[in-house]
């Protein structure tokens, strides 16, 4: 398998986004889904017109592998010369490192091209793998913001991964 490419999402990429935001262990630790196909449609219209936006502030990518959709990667650029990321993948593609190489991706893009000092992300504390995720690209575990999220099964907390431009390693 191929180092995966980050491309723009597009309108025509809903029913490939729609194979992994309609499962439960995708959406497991999120507020949304599993999406029904008109979900997964509208906000994959809705993100992809965001790159015509200008200034543009939110972008959201397929996460290509071998020509296919794998998942989707975001980078939302904050006040305060902050920005977010985050990342869903199919299950067909877990444990291959496609999240960590596209994250990558993303602290290059928030660091280079838009200049930023801190990148952060969040994730359930639940989740092992995304956590795993963050910290093999440097992200420090900076904390637990209580009740942060309402999901199906309740409140969730929110662990918080931060890295700054100093300690991104320059590519």
């Amino acid at each position: 398998m191929s180092s995966p490419t980050l491309r723009p999402l597009t309108v025509a990429d809903w029913p490939a986004v729609h194979e992994f935001a309609q499962l439960p262990e995708v959406c497991r630790y999120q507020a949304w889904g599993p999406n029904t196909e008109a979900e997964t449609e509208a906000f994959v219209r809705e993100v992809a017109a965001l790159w015509q936006a200008r200034p543009q502030n939110r972008f959201v990518f397929a996460i290509v592998s071998d020509g296919v959709v794998a998942g989707s990667a975001e980078l939302k650029l904050r006040d305060n010369q902050q920005a977010e990321i985050g990342y869903s993948l199919h299950p067909a593609f877990w444990g291959r490192g496609l999240a960590t190489a596209a994250a990558r991706q993303l602290l290059a893009l928030a660091f280079g091209e838009h200049g930023r000092h801190r990148v952060f992300a969040t994730c359930d504390p639940r989740n092992e793998a995304s956590a795993r995720v963050l910290t093999r690209l440097g992200m420090r575990y900076e904390g637990r913001m209580r009740e942060t999220v309402l999901i199906r099964d309740g409140w969730r907390d929110s662990d918080l991964y931060a890295v700054l431009a100093p300690e991104w390693p320059a590519e």
